[in-house]
């Protein structure tokens, strides 16, 4: 048998829709106050050793998820361990895969051994105990493959969750050609950044600074984030949410003079206008997390050359910040008849090297240090973006990610209101903060609803 790398400080494996939601937290709430053992974890303690036995030994699993490159790291786990099959489910998107989850979940039968899992939508599942602590297999020894934001999102809560797959750290991508026509500095505030768009609107008014329609709630909480809001604090079944805290006003109003002046435009992202405007540069900057230069490629492909990315401005001019913006990781299921191999499988899909060289290779950003600091990696030039080495400066945004960040335990459900709540105010030109405040009411009474004690 052939085994693969592991990156590990030691080596661990010796070798190697809203209805849904409200009945999954629902089902969470009532297994915290009773007995949550599961068949498969009940007679099986955890260890590094039960993970390389059940390498050996072999099974079969079932993996969810979206990503493209799974279907060959999956072969590339067979060749390593040929007593072990994986089926691959392809559940499409991040949304479909979590009305799966959790219908799932729901029914008590029906869910895959591992699953991947969006950053943002984990607390719920850990909530509902839907996941398996991998902590019982020493997954704690591995936090110092993975760069600080993704391993916070993972391990919370008094659990290890699951294991990072990439990574979405928030940079500045610009269009340099139109920069360079119209004059313009890259802007190192967000001061600076208003000014740009008032230039370049004036100049042109068919050319927008960037473009936000007010539907995506990642985006939003990502730049809440950055500006150093907290609006989300859980501790259990008690959770906090305060939109009017500083941070999140400070972005608040930054946004609210773009939108109000219109310097910005309301196009939807992912639309054919969308990216239109990214070819033709008329939308001058998109900030947007690391994954993006595959996005601009395949999507933005007359845009070739014209495009640069820089460090996110700051609020105060002073050392970079920035925010995480998408993401996901994978997690084993409590429903798995195996969890050992689950686990085995999940760390080998996240750490081992013959992985994550595929994950790379499909346009996947990392979350492994060790692949942000090879030299490989971050002196690649890219062609899109006239020569750049565009990873030095995304991999500088991956440090640069401020701690403290919490999400919802019912965020999918935040995010479905958020259109309907903050959107408004770009649709009326009306305080972002006047939207922020009716998201948090709906949270407030939707968490209240669902059995949480939530205060304001």
């Amino acid at each position: 048998m052939t085994k693969r790398t592991l990156r590990t400080k030691r080596t661990l494996v010796r070798g190697i829709a809203t209805g849904a939601t409200a009945l999954l937290i629902g089902a969470g709430l009532a297994a915290c106050a009773g007995d949550t053992t599961t068949p498969g974890n009940a007679a099986d303690p955890g260890s590094a050793d039960a993970i390389e036995a059940a390498l050996e030994e072999g099974g079969e699993l079932t993996y969810w998820t979206w990503t493209p490159s799974a279907e060959a790291q999956v072969a590339a786990f067979q060749d390593a361990y040929p007593n072990v099959k994986v089926t691959v489910v392809n559940t499409a998107s991040a949304n479909d895969n979590n009305l799966k989850l959790q219908n799932a979940i729901a029914a008590g039968s029906g869910a895959p051994d591992v699953v991947q899992v969006e950053y943002q939508s984990l607390p719920q599942f850990i909530l509902s105990d839907s996941l398996l602590d991998l902590t019982e297999y020493g997954f704690g020894e591995l936090e110092d493959l993975y760069t600080p934001g993704p391993w916070g999102a993972v391990a919370q809560q008094g659990g290890i969750w699951g294991l990072p797959q990439d990574s979405g750290p928030m940079a500045l991508f610009y269009n340099k050609r139109v920069f360079d026509e119209f004059g313009l500095e890259v802007p190192a505030t967000w001061d600076d950044y208003i000014e740009a768009g008032r230039a370049l609107h004036a100049a042109d008014p068919e050319y927008y600074i960037t473009n936000d329609s007010g539907t995506d709630a990642g985006f939003g909480t990502s730049m809440i984030w950055q500006a150093g809001g907290r609006p989300f604090q859980a501790d259990g079944e008690k959770i906090t949410v305060n939109l009017a805290d500083e941070g999140t006003q400070k972005w608040a109003g930054t946004w609210d003079t773009l939108v109000q002046e219109g310097l910005m435009s309301q196009i939807s992202g992912w639309t054919d206008e969308w990216f239109a405007g990214l070819a033709s540069g008329k939308i001058a900057t998109l900030p947007i997390g690391a994954w993006m230069p595959g996005v601009f490629e395949s999507g933005a492909a007359d845009g070739a050359g014209d495009w640069r990315v820089a460090p996110m401005p700051t609020y105060d001019g002073g050392d970079a910040v920035t925010a995480e913006n998408g993401g996901s990781s994978e997690a084993v299921t409590k429903q798995s008849k195996n969890p050992a191999l689950a686990a085995g499988f999940l760390q080998w899909l996240n750490s081992s090297e013959d992985s994550i060289d595929v994950f790379l290779e499909s346009g996947g950003f990392p979350a492994t240090v060790a692949d942000l600091n090879s030299d490989e990696f971050l002196n690649y030039e890219s062609d899109y973006f006239g020569g750049q080495k565009i990873n030095e400066v995304l991999v500088g945004a991956a440090n640069s990610v401020s701690t403290g960040w919490q999400y919802l335990p019912w965020q999918s459900y935040a995010n479905s209101i958020y259109a309907d709540t903050v959107g408004q105010s770009y649709l009326n030109k009306t305080s972002i903060s006047e939207g922020l405040a009716a998201w948090q009411q709906q949270n407030v009474s939707y968490g209240s609803e669902q059995g949480f004690t939530v205060s304001e």
